[in-house]
C-alpha cells in the first residue's frame, strides 16, 4: 500500500466530528494526518493506521 504525502485517506471508523476522511501531511514510520471535517492533527504508526484504511484517493 502505497501513501503519499497529499493524500486522501479514507478510514473505517469517523472521527468524533463525523468526518472520515483524513489528509497526509508527512509520510515515515509514523503518519501526519489532518481530519478534513475540524482540522484536527494526529501522528499515528503507520502499521496501525494501515490496517483501518478503506480506500486511498490520490493527489491530482
Amino acid at each position: 500500500m502505497e501513501i503519499e504525502v497529499g493524500d486522501i485517506l479514507v478510514l473505517k471508523k469517523k472521527h468524533p466530528c463525523g468526518s472520515n476522511e483524513w489528509k497526509v501531511l508527512r509520510v515515515g514510520m509514523d503518519l501526519r494526518l489532518k481530519c478534513l471535517g475540524c482540522d484536527h492533527m494526529v501522528m499515528v504508526p503507520r502499521n496501525k493506521i494501515t490496517k483501518s484504511i478503506k480506500n486511498i484517493k490520490k493527489d491530482g
